[in-house]
């Protein structure tokens, strides 16, 4: 696959609730929890959002790697300190 066909299509499966084939953004900061410490895989947008895992998927696809991580705010000099 060409880098511009992946540029639009890696990591872009059509939206699983409203079948958009373009993504809505996420812009939202909390989720509804199920139940106390139980949540349908997002909790708080700075540790996970939909967009970002779709971004980290484009992304990962693109540099022909496994995953990608992307930071909300300007803790990932943080992040990247403590694991040295």
């Amino acid at each position: 696959m060409d880098f511009a066909t992946k540029t639009i299509h890696a990591g872009q499966p059509s939206e699983p609730q409203t079948g958009a084939v373009v993504a809505p953004i996420f812009q939202t900061t909390t989720y509804q929890q199920i139940g106390p410490g139980e949540h349908r895989g997002f909790d708080y947008t700075r540790t996970s959002n939909p967009t970002r895992k779709r971004l980290e998927a484009v992304l990962a696809e693109l540099e022909g790697a496994s995953h990608a991580a992307v930071f909300g705010s300007g803790a990932s000099p943080l992040s990247s300190e403590e694991s040295e």
